[in-house]
């Protein structure tokens, strides 16, 4: 969409008139706590993805466990399809999951080598393409990635005995004299004749006119069991923590990046990777910047793009060159004038990137905002949203604490209208983004995600000159409490947060409690 004015640059993702706020509404919760329930570091999830379907989705947890919920309210009240064809409205039941089942994806480790240890933290899930009815995913921790098979096996049973149990040997072998009261040799086909026919063992024999009796052992298999399977173990190719993984276009491929390097994998090779990226100078006294996040494009099997800890995007062409260390662009927000500070750099840290679902955006998450970039426009961001600048006066203590180096995840709707990301005190955010919007709610992990809804300014305020069209939402400006007056707790955060590829469906992850909600 262009704007008003001649020369304008493109805005955030052209379409209808901005739609009202949503009204979010709690879904379900998983594993929550009871008050002054102490958690378990073990059982805090570290990382949420939901399949390209929206059927299925995985947590992985410091414990190295990987669960899986499967929906439920799409495979009951299905009609016949003359029925589904009769009903002329929309179906207004929200998404619902029930657990499937959890395996044990990664242990704890030693690096002799470097006399380290490795823990066994789930850091990225990625789904990859199903087949024949399994579904597979990668998971990996710091250092090693593993690629999963879920199957439903059959357990097999054998519900029918060929033998009568009465007159069955203590052993549970066959006894010669239950079987056979001839004294002559019976013959394999229930027959017999005065030669011995011991091909079935010496201690066997049948009757004349074979066994009315016999009966072959029946094999049931009426229940069945999820097994998960480790297919590859994909190790040894990162010298530094892993931060990212993401599956290609292509259905073949994925990538591995840490602090400064991005691997290229085929799911089928776990022995060889080929190195794409190489940001590691000669001299490490001149290393400026590391790799924070890496993600393909979602529909291009050539293009990916990598964050920076210098609030950079670049996107690269896999058909330029085997080593892409040149980008094919570059986004960044050139800071203004006056306003560097010792921490500037610090807050710039891009901590997660993601494509939207078309290709054309994408969203990147640094400790103070969110940016929305068009890939067509390297100018500067479309869109940047406030996340946390009532926190700019409280930097001093985010540092002593530790709490400026965390790491918060964005995520965008499947129609790319709305992005979210997490924040303190079990808090997330939701902002609207076409041109116009001022959606900018503010939800608390909880029962009732609204209770601490902040009021959005009724006018966004403008960037730059009014003739761009690049809108910056304010949520909560003052400083150390939000906008009802609560003061922040910097020691419950949400991290983790993913959106429903199709619905309006968000699941995020305080602590180990996993909640979900709908709008």
């Amino acid at each position: 969409m262009k704007g008003g004015v001649g020369g304008d640059v493109a805005a955030a993702p052209a379409g209808p008139p901005p739609s009202p706020p949503l009204e979010w509404k709690f879904s379900q919760v998983f594993g929550e706590r009871t008050a002054g329930e102490e958690v378990q570091e073990v059982d805090i999830i570290s990382a949420i993805e939901f399949d390209k379907t929206g059927d299925h989705l995985a947590t992985g947890d410091r414990g190295g466990r990987v669960v899986l919920f499967e929906r439920t309210d799409t495979k009951e009240h299905v009609g016949s399809r003359r029925e589904l064809e009769r009903v002329d409205y929309p179906v207004s039941r929200h998404p619902e999951f029930r657990y499937k089942t959890e395996f044990q994806s990664h242990e704890p480790e030693f690096d002799y080598l470097k006399s380290l240890e490795i823990e066994e933290k789930i850091n990225k899930i990625r789904w990859c393409q199903t087949a024949n009815g399994a579904l597979f995913l990668l998971s990996t921790n710091d250092k090693t990635i593993k690629y999963w098979k879920i199957q439903e096996k059959k357990v097999k049973k054998i519900s029918e005995m060929n033998i009568d149990p009465s007159k069955a040997a203590g052993n549970g072998s066959v006894a010669s004299s239950s079987l056979c009261s001839s004294p002559k040799q019976c013959l394999a086909n229930g027959g017999y004749g005065d030669k011995a026919y011991s091909s079935l063992g010496n201690d066997l024999s049948f009757p004349p006119g074979g066994i009315p009796s016999l009966r072959l052992p029946v094999v049931t298999s009426n229940e069945t069991s999820l097994v998960a399977r480790c297919r590859r173990v994909y190790a040894h190719a990162h010298d530094y923590h892993i931060n990212s993984i993401s599956n290609n276009s292509d259905g073949e491929t994925f990538i591995s990046a840490d602090d400064l390097r991005i691997n290229l994998w085929n799911l089928e090779i776990s022995n060889q990777s080929f190195n794409i990226v190489d940001v590691k100078p000669t001299n490490m006294e001149d290393l400026t910047e590391v790799i924070t996040s890496a993600e393909f494009h979602p529909t291009h099997c050539n293009m990916l793009a990598y964050s920076s800890s210098k609030g950079s995007v670049r996107l690269i062409d896999l058909r330029q060159s085997a080593l892409c260390d040149s980008h094919s662009k570059l986004f960044e927000e050139q800071e203004a004038p006056g306003s560097r500070s010792f921490f500037t750099e610090i807050i710039a840290s891009i901590s997660d990137i993601k494509f939207a679902k078309n290709g054309r955006y994408i969203l990147s998450r640094d400790y103070m905002t969110l940016k929305l970039w068009d890939i067509n426009m390297d100018s500067g961001p479309v869109s940047t949203f406030q996340v946390h600048e009532y926190l700019r006066p409280k930097l001093c203590d985010l540092y002593e604490n530790d709490s400026i180096f965390d790491k918060f995840e964005c995520c965008l709707s499947g129609d790319g209208m709305r992005v979210a990301t997490g924040s303190y005190s079990n808090l997330f955010r939701v902002f609207g983004c076409p041109p116009g919007s001022t959606e900018a709610t503010t939800l608390e992990a909880s029962k009732n995600p609204m209770r601490r809804q902040v009021q959005t300014p009724s006018r966004p305020s403008r960037s730059l000159s009014s003739s761009i069209t690049r809108v910056v939402r304010r949520g909560a400006d003052s400083a150390g409490v939000d906008a009802n007056g609560n003061s922040f707790d910097f020691t419950t955060k949400l991290l983790h947060l993913a959106w429903h590829p199709t619905e309006n469906s968000v699941a995020c992850a305080a602590a180990n409690s996993l909640y979900m909600y709908y709008a």
